[in-house]
């Protein structure tokens, strides 16, 4: 068995050191290392706390919090030293502010352990998080508010099933993504709330029997309140499988949009152009022009949805309270994080330069009948009972499918045999102009109604 040098600071409990093997299996210092200036943050806000019960002199306090500083520009310019011996991010601070400071760094551990240490660095970095996710999400919706506004009269077809449903405006279909995007941001904001309580002075389990000040302390951090049960707070990751499935929803409804982008700039739709510097060309075939950036997006997606999937998985069998199995939850938290705001922002700063092809977008939204329901409509309002309009429209429609036509290319003589109530005002709702007009109520596509809510939404943002 490989052995190492025995330097931690649990040292005097063993009689036997680390396997090489297992001190590398066990640390986290690789990748918990990210939390850092988390883990200063809390610790400045504790020695404070530790100062204010006596536990700390006025000395001890500057000084722990000039060595907090110098550590904190280490790690920010890269100079830190970090050690595997020292298993995580807070032991290698705590060593290195000893090595600065001597005796008073040892002191500031008091009341604490690395359970509720851990536990609150975690919520300081996923808080800091969504409130950069929030942001780019609502960058992201900026960009799809200007398009729509844009493209509020471009005529292309709804669809259900993928098979040409009804005609709508591009910038409906755009506002479908914004409130989409409504949702995802009132996820997140909802579980900064729990996210926003703090386990510190949980200690290990059970508490401290310091006359700690935990109000003071999440002041300091600006927490809405203390947690009420040391075992939960220390042992709960409920909010990181939150977070995580807040953003697994993002990323399905990213690569909703993603699907139809690149459907949209494929050769058989042809609706929209993605600008060049979001796609890639092939090594072989010149011709090429790949829609790599919403490929990638809707293929991240399955990591993020992996994560949540893993955190459940991680707690599920997890007695009370902290276990060492919870070493496992902060890579995907990590990558769910970094996961969201690449894929937001790459996103955001490709919706503004796409492309509409209108006259594509026209055409296509002429095939497949899809005046059809505004002639069942328009029967009805002329005194049909719509099951009897929806046969007669089918009748229509059948008549269409033989000779290749549009409903509003068939002649009045044609649509007047499947109903002598059928007249020359017919070809207003026939038309793609008047049927997405006709829509013109709350939540419809008619173009009055597009540039209404673009309005709201704007103002929304600004809340």
């Amino acid at each position: 068995m490989t052995q190492v040098n025995q330097d931690k600071l649990s040292s005097a409990r063993f009689s036997q050191a680390t396997d090489a093997f297992v001190e590398i299996f066990t640390a986290s210092v690789d990748f918990d290392q990210r939390m850092a200036q988390q883990d200063i943050q809390g610790s400045k806000a504790h020695a404070s706390m530790l100062l204010k019960i006596g536990v700390l002199t006025s000395q001890e306090h500057d000084d722990i919090s000039k060595g907090l500083e110098t550590i904190s520009q280490e790690i920010s310019n890269g100079t830190f030293a970090w050690s595997i011996k020292q298993e995580d991010v807070h032991m290698n601070i705590e060593a290195r502010l000893t090595d600065l400071i001597g005796t008073a760094g040892k002191k500031l551990h008091t009341g604490r352990s690395r359970n509720d240490q851990v536990a609150t660095d975690i919520r300081l970095y996923l808080r800091s998080e969504i409130d950069n996710i929030t942001g780019l999400i609502s960058r992201l919706q900026t960009a799809l508010l200007d398009v729509a506004e844009r493209e509020a009269e471009t005529i292309m077809p709804g669809f259900t099933h993928l098979q040409v449903a009804q005609p709508v405006t591009f910038g409906h279909h755009l506002m479908a993504w914004f409130e989409m995007l409504v949702r995802d941001k009132e996820r997140l904001q909802d579980c900064r709330k729990r996210i926003n309580i703090m386990p510190l002075g949980a200690a290990a389990l059970a508490g401290t029997s310091y006359p700690i000040d935990r109000d003071y302390v999440a002041e300091l951090l600006e927490f809405d309140r203390p947690s009420a049960n040391s075992l939960d707070s220390v042992s709960d990751r409920d909010f990181a499988i939150e977070f995580a499935a807040a953003g697994s929803l993002i990323m399905m409804h990213l690569s909703r949009f993603s699907e139809e982008l690149v459907l949209w700039s494929s050769a058989q739709f042809d609706f929209i152009e993605l600008p060049d510097a979001f796609c890639t060309g092939s090594s072989i075939m010149p011709q090429k022009k790949n829609p790599d950036v919403p490929e990638l997006v809707r293929g991240k997606t399955g990591r993020v949805t992996g994560h949540l999937m893993s955190l459940l998985m991680l707690m599920k069998s997890q007695p009370l309270a902290y276990n060492k199995d919870n070493q496992e939850d902060k890579e995907p938290l990590f990558d769910t994080a970094d996961t969201l705001i690449n894929s937001l922002r790459a996103f955001a700063d490709m919706i503004p330069h796409i492309q509409c092809k209108k006259d594509n977008m026209y055409q296509a939204a002429k095939q497949g009948f899809s005046t059809a329901t505004d002639l069942a409509d328009y029967l009805v309002r002329k005194g049909m009972a719509f099951r009897d309009a929806h046969e007669v429209v089918g009748l229509a429609v059948r008549l269409g499918v033989d000779t290749k036509r549009d409903l509003s290319e068939l002649t009045l003589e044609e649509l007047q045999q499947f109903s002598d109530i059928i007249t020359e005002d017919v070809y207003d709702v026939l038309a793609l102009e008047g049927s997405v007009a006709s829509r013109n109520h709350l939540g419809g596509t008619a173009p009055e109604k597009v540039r209404q809510a673009v309005q709201f939404a704007r103002e929304q943002l600004k809340r």
